[in-house]
């Protein structure tokens, strides 16, 4: 639940730039959190060296791939009903090879291969590097399976290929996996055990961005905050270093201001934070440079000590709290927005009404709201009873959902007569004579397009709202531009 799932993206499939050697077609879909989309982009570029072009046909493809999520019983079931369409195809298209890659790989492997055989292969997240093997295999008419979870895989040695997008907005993955053991989430058993990535490989990464146009990356990790480099191997394993590794460590305050010290033009944001690995000298790094984003996910998903103890999260009510002061006194100006669970094994009404209270007192500019509902392999399905009637999830949900909208408004009206710089990504769904850019805490930016144009750094005076975006007109470039 740490990661946000855009419903708007899910399903998307992979479309990239044509490689003219390449003969065969690969047809590949992301569900999920953002996590998943950047691995198919991974994927994807594996596969390029293999002879595989993307293609938005399913009927055309030698090759099609799911990258799963399971997060949510929802995205489970989708998956399942795509599994079915794509064997119907295949059906009609006997060499088509069929796999499942990401977080459901490891958990349903068995049942996918080998009981209902839908699918070719099972490739975890941690062996994409394995996939041209497996589907040799495949060929030879072998179980194509690798789930295996490495301590060391991070993939930095991976270009990753962009999907066509509005060649301005690029996510970077800094870690992977994750070690805080919450109740409600199955990351730490589907995605391992947290590593993070070679300081070196990212800002490569970021500088062929960087020439390449994009104007704004997304550091992207499980729990970004708890990033730590030290020459390799796991984050719990940082206790056994060297002298000189623990001297010479990099951690997440001080990649973010090596980025943004880097490169002053490009704009940073990150994603997923997690309350109790945030510390002030990331905040500090956050105030003192302009082109760091001033917006932070930061999921608490109780305001119930009580209950965040039963999710083993590592932060009561009034630490988190107190932290949410912290970043508000050093950076006024910020946005926050949540992740929240309802209806959690045990939660009373009291529970319920801690939750609405912390949200009244926190001011969330945005949120995503969720009614509990068990995963498979989690502590919580192991262990605790799913006790909330489903009734009473929904009234819960829907009071925590109407009062995100009323703060939400609430948030986004003090922009109105201010000044705010927007980077323009693509045109307006409103209408095709109006531009859209978010602005530093994140609110979604329309405007007249003039002759501004995509990737420009523009200052937008804002004279209305909705409650979640921002409408007005461009006054001239910023000092970004």
């Amino acid at each position: 639940m740490e990661k946000v799932i855009e419903e708007q993206k899910q399903g998307t499939s992979l479309v990239l730039d044509q490689q003219e050697n390449n003969t065969k077609k690969l047809f590949i879909e992301s569900y999920g959190c953002q996590m998943n989309f950047s691995d198919s982009e991974i994927v994807a570029s594996i596969l390029a060296n293999e002879g595989y072009n993307t293609t938005q046909n399913l009927e055309e493809a030698d090759l099609v791939l799911v990258n799963t999520c399971s997060i949510r019983d929802k995205a489970e079931q989708t998956i399942r009903k795509r599994l079915e369409k794509y064997n119907a195809v295949k059906s009609i298209n006997p060499s088509m090879k069929v796999g499942v890659l990401g977080c459901m790989a490891e958990r349903l492997k068995s049942k996918f291969l080998e009981e209902e055989k839908i699918v070719d292969m099972v490739v975890g997240p941690d062996a994409y590097k394995d996939i041209p093997n497996l589907l040799k295999d495949v060929g030879e008419g072998r179980d194509a399976i690798n789930v295996i979870l490495s301590k060391e895989e991070t993939y930095g040695d991976i270009a990753p290929v962009r999907l066509n997008s509005n060649g301005v907005t690029a996510f970077v993955s800094i870690t992977r996996g994750c070690d805080n053991m919450c109740t409600f989430c199955v990351v730490p058993f589907t995605r391992g055990r947290e590593r993070s990535r070679e300081p070196q490989s990212i800002m490569e990464e970021i500088k062929d961005l960087h020439e390449r146009g994009f104007k704004e990356i997304t550091l992207l990790g499980q729990n970004v905050d708890s990033y730590l480099w030290y020459g390799g191997g796991l984050k719990k394993d940082f206790v056994k270093a060297t002298e000189m590794q623990k001297a010479t460590a990099v951690d997440f305050s001080q990649l973010l201001d090596m980025c943004a010290t880097s490169y002053p033009k490009m704009r940073f944001r990150f994603s997923t934070s997690n309350p109790q690995d945030m510390h002030d000298e990331v905040i500090h790094v956050m105030a003192k440079h302009h082109n760091i984003c001033k917006y932070i996910h930061l999921p608490v998903q109780s305001g119930s000590t009580r209950i965040l103890h039963e999710m083993n999260r590592q932060h009561t009510r009034e630490e988190y709290m107190d932290l949410v002061d912290r970043i508000y006194k050093i950076i006024p100006e910020i946005s926050l927005s949540q992740d929240m669970i309802t209806g959690f094994p045990t939660e009373t009404e009291e529970d319920h009404q801690d939750t609405l209270s912390l949200m009244e007192h926190i001011k969330y500019d945005f949120g995503y709201m969720f009614a509990y509902s068990e995963r498979p392999g989690t502590m919580a399905a192991r262990k605790m009873e799913d006790d909330v009637p489903e009734p009473v999830k929904k009234r819960r949900l829907q009071e925590i959902v109407d009062l995100q909208q009323r703060i939400a408004m609430e948030r986004t009206k003090r922009f109105v007569g201010q000044t705010v710089e927007v980077l323009i990504e693509k045109t307006s769904k409103r209408s095709d004579e109006h531009w859209s850019g978010r602005n530093s805490q994140n609110t979604t930016v329309v405007f007249p397009k003039e002759n501004y144009k995509v990737g420009d750094f523009v200052l937008v005076k804002v004279n209305d709202c909705t409650s979640a975006t921002l409408i007005g007109d461009a006054v001239g470039y910023s000092e970004m531009q």
